[in-house]
């Protein structure tokens, strides 16, 4: 539920009310009685901590360390099949 200010136009007394969206809104000072408005405020600031707000950002670190592992893997995979290439490359050139 959100918390709206008022301000009295007579006697500029500052208050505020926490109150559901659906009631209605306050009409009377409490301490004159007189009519009071409604002001605009800022409301709550939102702070947001940390490197981002991503599923991946709190990963456990079990998950962490196998990730990291299967990615040294993929490499090694990778290198392996260029240097078999390279090979072959090398083969043909010195049949020709």
């Amino acid at each position: 539920m959100p918390t709206y200010e008022y301000e009295c136009t007579h006697c500029g007394h500052q208050f505020e009310k926490f109150q559901s969206m659906t009631e209605p809104p306050v009409k009377r000072c409490p301490e004159c009685r007189h009519k009071v408005k409604k002001l605009l405020s800022g409301g709550a600031g939102i702070i947001f901590k940390g490197s981002g707000f991503y599923q991946t950002d709190y990963r456990s670190s079990e998950y962490k360390k196998q990730a990291k592992e299967e990615s040294k893997q993929a490499k090694d995979a990778s290198s392996d099949n260029k240097k078999k290439t390279t090979d072959k490359k090398k083969k043909k050139k010195t049949a020709d």
